[in-house]
């Protein structure tokens, strides 16, 4: 789709900080056992979008379409070393040369997921549960790396006492799947709310993938204002391109970065969400 700009510019080093990358496939095919089969989405794509909307930095989230095959990010993380970072996906079985390797290309995380295709329990072929966390925490610790998890909220609070016991640092994507039918009433989120507040956790604001309302988004907005009111230093954004398995309901960029501006309408906190967070969060130094 073609993206908008947003009606303001955005600060000086942005950053989006959750995108995926697919192909070309001739050179990275996607992985034989997958939930999915995505278009191809490329790095070219990517940056052409990236630039477009205003944004300096990225983060690529590996997909579970390439099971544990991670070739097409560290491609696109090597071509723009200086522009992106990563988030890998492996078990307690890989080898500290591999997490090695990953570092050496920009990766600072690895991926946790407790969900399926359109919200179905059973994790994503080519995925890595919770349970990989405590028995990579070590390593990860020592490379600066962070956990980030994505599952229910329910589901998400319950293990997060577990996940934080090994002093690596989570990431909670997609608003951390909130259910806009229960409200912020809701225990889960009041959980949620309480470990935000405890600088215990770091949360994505990504809102399209839990509204029942696009383009706008009204039904999230509460959980977004109540999270930014809790602690706006754990806080970060990501656009989710290129919005797998959205179909017709796949926002357009601009426009989720136009209602960031309305949401926080707070020139400091609006630069701490796009850039001072992440540029702390991920490890590079921000503009002067």
């Amino acid at each position: 789709m073609n993206h908008s700009k947003p009606k303001r510019s955005l600060p000086k080093g942005a950053w989006d900080c959750h995108a995926h990358v697919f192909g070309p496939y001739e050179v990275f095919p996607l992985a034989a056992q997958r939930s999915y089969t995505p278009p191809e989405a490329t790095l070219e794509a990517y940056l052409a979008m990236f630039d477009h909307v205003g944004v300096t930095h990225g983060v690529l989230v590996h997909p579970s379409a390439y099971g544990a095959n991670h070739e097409a990010m560290l491609d696109a993380l090597k071509r723009s070393p200086k522009r992106l970072r990563g988030i890998g996906v492996l078990g307690p079985d890989a080898s500290d040369s591999e997490l090695e390797h990953m570092h050496s290309h920009g990766v600072r995380g690895l991926r946790f997921t407790e969900i399926g295709g359109a919200g179905k329990p059973q994790r994503f072929v080519g995925s890595v549960g919770f349970d990989a966390v405590p028995l990579l925490a070590s390593r990860m610790k020592a490379l600066g790396w962070h956990a980030q998890v994505w599952a229910a909220l329910a589901t998400v609070v319950a293990a997060l006492p577990a996940l934080t016991a090994h002093g690596v640092p989570v990431v909670i994507d997609h608003l951390g799947q909130v259910d806009v039918s229960k409200g912020v009433s809701d225990p889960a989120f009041q959980q949620l709310l309480g470990l935000l507040g405890e600088g215990n956790v770091w949360v994505k604001l990504t809102p399209a993938r839990n509204s029942k309302q696009f383009p706008d988004y009204g039904d999230v907005r509460p959980f977004h204002d109540a999270l930014i009111n809790k602690n706006p230093h754990r806080l970060i954004w990501g656009s989710d391109w290129p919005h797998l398995n959205m179909g017709e309901l796949a926002p357009d960029v601009g426009h989720l970065l136009d209602l960031l501006d309305d949401w926080v309408a707070d020139d400091e906190l609006r630069e701490r969400i796009l850039v001072k967070n992440p540029a702390a969060l991920y490890g590079v130094s921000q503009p002067r």
